[in-house]
């Protein structure tokens, strides 16, 4: 969870915005490699802090999508937090393939934010609004504002409107959904222009240059 006290965001969305699922998945397809051999989406956070929720539940609902085929690391019934993400850090670097992590967090901000998701190259650092030190994570970080940061941040996560980070969490793990889905699509239609096109070709004699 880290904290968001300015307007600099690359890219955002409201998550109540009209579209908001649609423009979410356009930028996730801007910005996640989705053929990428090893994508792994880590969700940072804690299911004992309602404000600090939006992690976990952003991997269960993932992880209910039989369609979603990446791999998940952190869930309601198994969170990534401050306790287990050095090791799993390690972990994830140990693997053959060299992964892709997509990093997914809570964190503070204005109030006229609040409800703002946030995405941008780079990691992100978790507990840096709650002054803890722990190690960054992520070659994309995707971030939701889910309260006001500045004063007594730990006593404002953990009371922060669940219905806030349900909802978020929700939007994001549908549009990360939504832009794979996409993705399929713009796979197979570039396949069959590709098919299209060299049956044309052989029809009309290409082949004969070949």
């Amino acid at each position: 969870m880290r904290k968001i006290l300015n307007d600099s965001l690359r890219s955002f969305v409201h998550h109540e915005q009209t579209g908001a699922l649609w423009r979410l998945s356009d930028i996730f397809l801007e910005q996640i490699p989705f053929d990428h051999d090893n994508l792994i989406f880590c969700c940072i956070g804690t299911d004992r802090s309602t404000g600090d929720a939006l992690g976990p539940l952003t991997g269960s609902f993932l992880s209910s999508f039989h369609s979603f085929p990446f791999e998940v690391i952190g869930t309601l019934e198994q969170p990534l937090h401050a306790i287990n993400l050095a090791s799993t850090i390690e972990e994830i670097q140990q693997k053959p393939i060299t992964p892709f992590v997509v990093a997914i967090d809570a964190c503070l901000g204005n109030e006229k934010n609040i409800g703002q998701i946030i995405v941008h190259e780079g990691p992100l650092f978790p507990g840096k609004a709650v002054k803890k030190e722990l190690p960054p994570i992520g070659d994309i970080s995707v971030k939701g504002i889910v309260n006001v940061g500045g004063f007594m941040e730990m006593l404002v996560l953990q009371n922060t409107r669940l219905n806030v980070t349900y909802a978020m969490g929700n939007k994001i793990a549908r549009g990360l959904l939504l832009a794979w889905q996409r993705h399929l699509l713009n796979k197979k239609h570039d396949a069959n222009n590709n098919t299209n096109y060299n049956n044309t070709g052989q029809q009309i004699g290409y082949s004969n240059f070949s």
